[in-house]
């Protein structure tokens, strides 16, 4: 067969996936892969929930596409309404937009607005963290501290500062308590900010739990309470970026809920549209729709299929579902299952340093030498092992490289759909130890 597609790797060939079945996706030879990962903690309702696919297939003989230029519709209404009903407290804005990279390009572009309206053009610089991934367009990847996914791109990108990220397992100290680790670390924040000057910096953007590049990391008991009072104390809008981590992946459906923090934009995208449509979304506070609806009413922003009504009806049927069939409680209950039966398999395991995260989105961090938490040799390619391995195995996760620093340490993330039954999670664990298992032979 020809094949013109011009996918994310130009090696191998990929299987055809040709049907879904709850947590499984089935290829065309007929084989069966439990996702274990969601894809990239997207498909939270597995790949055949009827609800969603009868509001979609309804929608379609209503309207599948209004420009926003010209009007609104009902789902797009609907969905706002939503999530500012169930969001924390003050964001009542929702700017609808088709992924996460776009969600939070808009929150970036968005500040740098706000305060412009307000009279202060002398603030756009950005602070992040380093092994944060907040997207792959060109704003969103300056904000990203990875240095792998940055380097080739690094002349076309916005100059960010990026100060240490929440990681505990690497970074606390000996005696060291979690909350002292925390405040020592954010209060980086401050620093960096008199370094560049308070007056000049907009923004703060932050994973409440990183994803991507160190596998389900959580910030620590009061770190986010810190960087909020920081960012206060010197006017700067804290962005939390929840692509991966919110819409009840950690057992609450915006991530930070559990760290009794309120930011000042939120950008949410991956389990919303749970991938039956491609979606995202950008929570703001009103003072901030408020800075624009008295200025200038107009945000110079845009993309075509922002709001787009199949979309936001996905959108609208993945919250029905969370909400009816208490998926937030399940995800709790399912979420300690899987962190136990993980702690079972690979608890004492001599190459497995960490195992962390909250809910259904659980990092093991793999390591050469488990009393010296040192790497794997970067050049051994683990994790790309790992991932091929479980994929023969019938597994999808999420094995990633770079954890340390961009080019050293290796990963494991896990995002099952939030409907995964005990009989799979008990699977999904003995897969990936029968497929690391191989893996760790094998390099």
């Amino acid at each position: 067969m020809t094949n013109h597609i011009f996918g994310r790797s130009t090696r191998g060939v990929l299987p055809a996936a040709v049907a879904g079945d709850g947590c499984y996706l089935i290829d065309a030879a007929g084989k069966r892969y439990l996702d274990g990962s969601g894809g990239a903690a997207v498909s939270c309702l597995g790949h055949s929930d009827i609800g969603v696919r009868a509001a979609l297939h309804a929608q379609l003989d209503r309207l599948a596409f209004a420009h926003t230029g010209f009007f609104t519709s009902e789902p797009a209404e609907a969905l706002a309404d939503t999530l500012v009903e169930h969001a924390p407290e003050g964001l009542d804005r929702v700017y609808l937009v088709s992924g996460g990279s776009e969600a939070v390009e808009a929150a970036l572009k968005l500040a740098r607005q706000y305060f412009l309206e307000i009279g202060q053009p002398q603030r756009h610089r950005i602070i992040a963290r380093r092994q944060s991934y907040h997207g792959n367009t060109l704003g969103a990847l300056a904000a990203g501290g990875n240095a792998w996914r940055r380097a080739q791109f690094a002349p076309l990108l916005v100059e960010v500062s990026h100060i240490a990220p929440c990681y505990e397992y690497r970074d606390r100290a000996g005696g060291e308590t979690p909350e002292a680790y925390g405040r020592r670390v954010a209060d980086e924040l401050e620093a960096e900010i008199m370094v560049l000057g308070p007056e000049t910096v907009m923004a703060f953007v932050a994973e409440p739990v990183v994803g991507a590049t160190m596998g389900a990391v959580p910030a620590v008991p009061g770190y986010l309470k810190r960087i909020r009072e920081i960012c206060d104390r010197h006017g700067v809008l804290l962005i939390l970026d929840e692509v991966m981590c919110g819409m009840g992946r950690t057992g609450y459906l915006f991530a930070c809920e559990e760290d009794g923090v309120v930011p000042d934009m939120i950008a949410i995208a991956k389990g919303l549209g749970a991938g039956y449509q491609p979606i995202g979304a950008l929570l703001v506070q009103g003072r901030i729709y408020g800075a624009i609806a008295a200025g200038s009413g107009f945000f110079q922003h845009g993309h075509t299929y922002m709001g787009h009504a199949m979309a936001a009806t996905a959108g609208n049927a993945v919250l029905k579902a969370i909400f009816e069939r208490g998926l937030l409680e399940r995800v709790r209950a399912q979420g300690a299952k899987l962190d136990a039966a993980l702690r079972a398999a690979f608890g004492q395991h001599p190459h497995v340093g960490d195992i962390r995260g909250r809910g259904l989105f659980r990092g093991l961090e793999l390591v050469a030498d488990r009393e010296t938490r040192s790497p794997f040799d970067p050049a051994r390619r683990l994790h790309a092992t790992l991932k091929a391995e479980a994929l023969e195995a019938g597994l999808i996760c999420y094995p990633m490289g770079g954890t340390i620093d961009g080019a050293r340490g290796d990963h494991v993330l896990l995002a099952p759909p939030f409907i995964i039954a005990d009989a799979e999670i008990e699977e999904l664990v003995g897969k990936l130890s029968a497929a690391l298992g191989r893996a760790l032979a094998a390099t």
